[in-house]
């Protein structure tokens, strides 16, 4: 636009004294008034800009005299003609209803996290600033990094060039941006660890579960990696990509999302015999998904289509959830829970037991390479011998990912559910 300018924080107007926001305010719209047209640009302005009355110096403290000034300043009797004011927060549900009335903050644009799309353009940015690039497929990037935002895509692409470096290469390639992936989602490698070949046979059992009833289910996520190399807390993992970005999330595949919860403890059972506490979070995911698909989404047949569990801000201690519901109606809630859990516990059950050679298979891959890839899952979904690893070395494997303390288990969702 070629005009003059202005940047300041919302926490550069608050200070101790009294008066001394207002003055800034002033100061400011006045300086500005003299260079117009120009641009204010305020950020963080929920600094100032939060509901009045809600501080904890009574009704009227400094913040809402700077508040106040800002609002005559913006809309008052004297006009600001040539003067634009821009302002940034991700709090605007604190803002006070006279900052966004028009005349003032009428106009709002959200800026949310960059969809599969716009992930590919930023990573094409990013990527221009190293010096070499290899094999990198940014699609498959794009598409493993849901609710990244700019900065975290960067970072990935500078732990990538770190990874590249500490192997004395001269080129980045997608091995490189696996492991930078893998850090940033789940925790540096923990080589050093000792554990027993029957602990690691267990979690490649476990791991298999998971991947083969993610497979064979129809509509799931494909299976992008499967390992049970410790990393951070993590004993295992079985990552899944999703094809595109999703929004809304429908009920055939959230059955389906529980019946691979399931699997890892469905595999200890069946084919060692045991069951370990590395499924506690497995099925704390797969309790909190059935209830939310009974009490918030309507899913259930037998109680119909209403909200029985609210979620509301309680004074001074934040979320709490109110039950509106009796004692009768909160037995039959728990016991469509239970049904559903069972229904689904059952599915994994059956293509388990109906698919042993293809566990076998997986978990033989799984000991002697510890990480696998795409390729190789769908070789050994479709009954062929899987290749060795495009990248694998034998003293230096692939990493994997677990809930805290509590053994195998699958990541959490990547794109939080809505």
């Amino acid at each position: 636009a070629k005009v003059p300018f202005f940047s300041i924080s919302g926490s550069d107007f608050v200070e101790m004294f009294v008066g001394v926001g207002a003055s800034r305010v002033r100061d400011m719209f006045e300086q500005a008034k003299r260079h117009a047209p120009c641009i204010i640009f305020i950020d963080e302005i929920d600094a100032v800009g939060r509901h009045r009355g809600s501080g904890t110096g009574g009704g009227h403290d400094e913040r809402e005299q700077t508040l106040n000034q800002m609002l005559v300043e913006m809309d008052g009797f004297e006009g600001n003609e040539g003067v634009i004011v821009i302002a940034a927060t991700n709090r605007v549900d604190v803002l006070d209803k006279a900052l966004l009335r028009p005349g003032r903050f009428d106009r709002q644009v959200m800026v949310g996290l960059p969809d599969i799309r716009g992930r590919e353009q930023i990573l094409n940015v990013h990527l221009k600033k190293l010096p070499s690039v290899t094999g990198v497929d940014v699609k498959v990037l794009a598409r493993g990094t849901p609710g990244f935002s700019g900065a975290q895509l960067a970072n990935l692409v500078n732990e990538a060039a770190l990874f590249a470096a500490r192997r004395n290469k001269n080129t980045v390639d997608m091995h490189d941006f696996e492991d930078a992936k893998d850090k940033i989602y789940m925790g540096p490698e923990r080589r050093s660890m000792v554990i027993r070949e029957e602990e690691r046979r267990a979690t490649a059992y476990h791991e298999a579960g998971h991947a083969i009833v993610a497979e064979i289910l129809p509509g799931t996520d494909p299976v992008h990696k499967v390992t049970i190399m410790p990393r951070g807390w993590a004993l295992g993992v079985t990552w899944q990509l999703p094809e595109q970005d999703q929004t809304s999330h429908y009920k055939d595949k959230m059955l389906n999302e529980l019946s691979i919860l399931f699997g890892g403890r469905i595999a200890e059972e069946v084919f060692i015999n045991q069951m370990s506490t590395g499924a506690s979070n497995d099925f704390e995911r797969a309790t909190k998904m059935a209830r939310a698909m009974v009490t918030k989404y309507g899913m259930s047949d037998a109680l119909g289509v209403m909200v029985y569990e609210d979620e509301n801000q309680n004074g001074f201690f934040g979320n709490v959830g109110s039950r509106t519901i009796s004692e009768a109606t909160q037995q039959k809630v728990d016991e469509e829970v239970r049904r559903i859990l069972d229904e689904q516990y059952k599915v994994a059950r059956d293509i388990l037991e109906n698919n042993k050679d293809i566990a076998h298979a997986m978990v033989k891959a799984l000991m002697e390479w510890e990480t696998i890839d795409r390729d190789q899952i769908r070789d050994i979904m479709e009954g062929r011998e899987p290749q060795p690893p495009k990248v694998y070395i034998a003293e230096n494997p692939v990493a994997a990912f677990e809930p805290p303390k509590d053994g195998p288990s699958t990541p959490p969702p990547l794109p939080a559910m809505g």
